[in-house]
């Protein structure tokens, strides 16, 4: 992420199209945050599906088979230590994180 090595802070990035995400790690994301901020509704992977494929998502389990079927309706990026500590890019959220 620009913002980040911009600054010299180190981090490690992961292509979730590339990897994917395991459940394991969906799971402990939504027991820190809903699963509607987790789903990138503003995203163009989530604006293709179709009505009936948005309706479904209602609860933890129907985001989090969403999430493992099309990875790109993450929203990202999602910066986390021992926790999430953002999701999205906001510079002065990053700059109160970061210092």
């Amino acid at each position: 992420m620009f913002w980040l090595k911009n600054k010299g802070i180190a981090y490690e990035f992961h292509d979730y199209n590339k990897l994917g995400i395991s459940e394991a790690k969906l799971e402990e994301w939504l027991t820190q945050v809903p699963y509607d901020k987790l789903v990138n509704r503003a995203g163009t992977t989530f604006k293709k599906l179709t009505d009936e494929e948005k309706a479904k998502i209602t609860d933890n389990a129907s985001a989090m088979a969403l999430m493992l079927e099309k990875t790109s309706v993450i929203k990202r990026p999602i910066i986390e230590s021992d926790k999430i500590l953002a999701m999205g890019f906001k510079a002065e959220e990053y700059e109160v994180i970061f210092g």
